[in-house]
């Protein structure tokens, strides 16, 4: 394959619904559907060159070996296994928020290199494509791929297991205010920890309740009904948590600062803001708000010992290409 070099943008995002826990290992089919929101303005900017004599990863100009080298030429094993491309890629990859700190991370770096992977080996494939084959990299980031609102269809194979857009990005005015209270990589990623979800007696009770809860929350956007989808929310949060709380072996990613915000949300809800938490495979907390309340709750947090830095998402676009051609 001629040296041909594409870039590729995509935004982190973040779970109401959650994805904790696969039907297939090796497909990263998840055993429950999920609803998400793209985070504008938290990216990852990938490059890909083709024509390389191995593959090669540069992270935030650092270049990588071991395990997050093997897990990117992993990935680029299946894109070219499936979309017959040879040779090797040279990948740099940036990102300008907090790594394996419970931000998706690589949900948005594994839907950016997978629409600069395709885009640099001079294939056209749909968005539908392209969510599916970005899960094979990271579950999670099939849902970095299409924009606004997006679900994320369990499935029961590769074709069945794939992302789009229920609503636009404009369909409503939810925020994300992250109070950051650690951008430390946390110990036990998410790749580890879905493995574990099946230990968990609770892990059962979450899954058959989660069609439900997703038809819930999903409703509530549509209606802009902020009770309702703070409810399921957090609940849905709760769930996914305790199920790593009783995982054998036990994953506990809250730190104290983390409860002490949770606690608080819910009071600023209960005196009137529209406000709710949810939490990723991490102890930072996302804190879902109204446009109109945004200052407030940011001011808020700020005031919160513990909280490091506070991070301000509206509803983001969908992944794709800036720049493609050969170098």
């Amino acid at each position: 394959m001629q040296n041909r070099t594409a870039i590729g943008v995509a935004n982190a995002n973040i779970a109401f619904i959650k994805y904790w826990g696969r039907a297939d290992d090796d497909l990263n089919i998840p055993v429950n559907g999920s609803l998400s929101m793209n985070l504008e303005g938290l990216y990852a900017e990938t490059s890909v060159t083709w024509g390389q004599s191995a593959d090669t990863l540069v992270l935030n100009e650092v270049e990588q070996t071991g395990k997050p080298l093997q897990r990117v030429a992993h990935h680029l094993d299946a894109l070219r296994s499936r979309l017959g491309i040879e040779g090797h890629a040279a990948v740099s990859s940036v990102n300008n928020f907090p790594a394996g700190a419970g931000i998706a991370s690589s949900a948005a770096a594994f839907a950016a290199l997978t629409v600069a992977s395709v885009a640099a080996a001079g294939i056209s494939l749909s968005e539908r494509e392209l969510t599916a084959l970005a899960r094979l990299g990271s579950g999670s980031a099939s849902r970095s791929v299409p924009a606004g609102f997006v679900e994320w269809y369990a499935g029961t194979d590769h074709e069945t297991s794939y992302a789009e857009s229920f609503a636009a990005s404009d369909a409503w005015n939810i925020v994300d205010v992250i109070a950051i209270i650690s951008e430390a990589h946390k110990a036990t990623g998410s790749q580890e920890g879905h493995s574990t979800a099946r230990t968990s007696d609770l892990q059962d009770a979450r899954v058959a309740g989660a069609a439900e809860r997703l038809r819930l929350c999903k409703q509530a956007i549509f209606d802009h009904d902020f009770g309702t989808f703070a409810a399921v929310v957090e609940h849905d949060s709760n769930l996914m948590h305790a199920v790593m709380m009783t995982s054998r072996p036990p994953l506990f990613y809250w730190l104290p600062p983390t409860l002490t915000i949770m606690q608080a949300v819910r009071d600023w809800r209960a005196d009137g803001l529209q406000v709710c938490y949810t939490l990723d495979a991490g102890p930072n907390v996302h804190c879902l708000c109204i446009r109109k309340d945004v200052d407030q709750v940011s001011a808020a947090l700020k005031n919160l010992s513990g909280v490091v830095d506070v991070r301000v998402a509206r509803v983001g676009g969908a992944a794709k290409v800036i720049s493609s051609g050969e170098c």
